[in-house]
């Protein structure tokens, strides 16, 4: 089933639907421990602080998510931060990026 259109979203919305795509796709809610995990490390943290670092709000981010993709990527001028985390944030980016890319 199609989601609505990127555009009807707001960026709390889209957030909680991009939480909700990573849950549909098999990634982890908790760790064993019971801790916050994947979906919601992806959703409320990486993808917040790479949209705030970038001064843009999560509705520039997705309209323009291939650019960042390849910015936080290898080779990209943010590839360090991309890779910090073991990579979370570019890993995040790219999840996100497929889920912009669902919505089309």
């Amino acid at each position: 089933m199609k989601r609505p259109l990127l555009k009807t979203k707001t960026g709390d919305m889209m957030l909680g639907e991009f939480e909700k795509y990573l849950i549909e796709r098999g990634y982890s809610q908790e760790t064993p421990s019971g801790r916050p995990s994947t979906t919601y490390d992806y959703s409320k943290s990486r993808i917040p602080k790479i949209y705030k670092r970038e001064g843009i709000s999560v509705e520039q981010l997705a309209g323009n998510i291939r650019y960042y993709v390849e910015k936080y990527d290898n080779g990209g001028s943010e590839s360090k931060f991309g890779k910090g985390s073991k990579s979370a944030f570019i890993n995040a980016l790219k999840r996100f990026e497929e889920f912009i890319n669902s919505l089309k």
